[in-house]
């Protein structure tokens, strides 16, 4: 961490690393997405000297890791698809939901 870092980016640096560590990565791996990820969050809410454009324009770590924690249950994204509906042709893609998507390319997720 870099010096005068609050208290509060140190208590989420040690989270984020033993979470990492629980996931199973080494400990240098771990020790690095902490760091990556604090220093994201310190340059979106303005405590870094510098931030590059996607630091500061980029999805929060946070909500970006919620959507990563469901992929796995929601199977393909409404966009995929569509894309897939696309490529095969299928007719009435465009008033489809998801459901029906699923439904018209006979996938069961």
């Amino acid at each position: 961490m870099p010096r005068g870092s609050s208290p509060k980016r140190e208590r989420q640096y040690e989270h984020i690393k033993e979470s990492a560590q629980d996931r199973g990565e080494s400990a240098g791996r771990a020790k690095e997405i902490a760091a990556r990820t604090v220093n994201k969050e310190r340059a979106r809410s303005g405590e870094s000297k510098t931030a590059g454009r996607p630091s500061t324009q980029d999805m929060s770590s946070g909500k970006r890791g919620g959507q990563r924690s469901g992929k796995g249950s929601q199977g393909p994204t409404y966009d995929q698809l569509y894309e897939e509906a696309r490529r095969r042709g299928v007719k009435g893609r465009s008033n489809m939901n998801k459901s029906r998507l699923q439904r018209a390319l006979g996938d069961r997720g």
